[in-house]
């Protein structure tokens, strides 16, 4: 395993790190999820990425027991929580949101469920209009300051916002935020590598990046359609292959995997090889549901160092 700073932070997570997102608590019970994360602890791997909306809570319950039953140490891991969507089902309005009373009360409940003293990630998870961004400043600040947070991010935040966060602040003398988890993939490019550029070197922020296997599809499993088994086939996914722009996605995705089979390679751990390219990435995260799966995507360690710039380009003007 590599380890990589998560931005200018001291923070140093495995390049590679394991996410409960449509893994435990709905496809994995505690048994497989046991299996999964030890296997990547085992290989290295030190981030454990979760959110209170993943399986309404109780991906961090399956991903807590994992960790106290595998005796991880805590100073040897780092978990995170991100808070927006709540953890029920249909949350009343308190119980979801980026206010100081539910940021307060989800940090609480994520430390809970997660078995742990404090969080090392803590993530705003998408923006929330209804909250001036002050008030969710002052209430990460308030976390790190009370020793329930290492350090705090951002979800899927415009550029802007972000730096309107960084603001306020450092005017009001707060923590900043250190890291942002936007999705990046071959088909999902331009967030990070244009609307955020200026934010690496002016304020040092660090990613997280989901999904860099575009939801699976640039696995190549879906090259002749949607397996039942497949995630795209999940509730939840977000993502289609239906109409004129999910049909011109997985023709990119199709051309990527010709690449692949050119090169010899799996198609998997050569997208994650390619995510691993770009030094703003601070970890990737996977999500992986069989033991098998986990290590074929760790070969993209292997990967990225045996591959140069040249093919890199080749796959990004191959998937345009």
């Amino acid at each position: 395993m590599r380890y990589r700073r998560l931005g200018a932070s001291g923070l140093q997570l495995s390049a590679l790190s394991y996410g409960a997102w449509l893994t435990a608590g709905s496809r994995l019970g505690r048994g497989e999820a046991r299996e999964l994360v030890a296997l990547a602890w085992d290989h290295g791997i030190n981030f454990f990425d979760n959110a209170e909306n993943y399986a309404h809570g109780e991906a961090e319950r399956v991903i807590g027991d994992v960790i106290a039953d595998l005796r991880l140490p805590r100073d040897g891991i780092c978990v995170s929580s991100k808070v927006r969507f709540g953890s029920v089902p249909d949350p009343r309005p308190t119980q979801a949101g980026l206010s100081r009373k539910h940021v307060r009360d989800g940090c609480d409940a994520a430390l809970r469920r997660l078995r742990v003293d404090y969080l090392d990630l803590f993530f705003c998870h998408r923006p929330d209009p209804d909250t001036p961004v002050e008030e969710t400043v002052r209430a990460m600040d308030d976390l790190v300051r009370q020793g329930k947070v290492l350090y705090w991010g951002t979800s899927e935040w415009p550029a802007a916002l972000i730096r309107e966060a960084i603001h306020v602040a450092r005017a009001q003398h707060l923590q900043p935020p250190t890291m942002e988890q936007p999705q990046y993939n071959l088909l999902h490019r331009d967030r990070v590598e244009l609307e955020y550029a200026p934010l690496y070197a002016e304020h040092g922020l660090g990613t997280t990046i989901w999904s860099p296997l575009a939801s699976g599809l640039l696995s190549g499993k879906y090259d002749a359609g949607v397996p039942a088994d497949g995630r795209l086939a999940q509730p939840g996914a977000g993502v289609s292959l239906e109409g004129p722009e999910g049909r011109a996605r997985l023709e990119r995705a199709r051309r990527f995997s010709a690449i692949a089979a050119e090169l010899g390679v799996p198609p998997a751990p050569l997208a994650i090889a390619w995510c691993l390219s770009n030094p703003h990435v601070s970890s990737v995260v996977l999500g992986a549901t069989r033991p098998a799966q986990l290590l074929e995507n760790l070969g993209a360690l292997a990967l990225s160092e045996r591959f140069d710039e040249q093919v890199w380009r080749r796959l990004e003007a191959a998937t345009r």
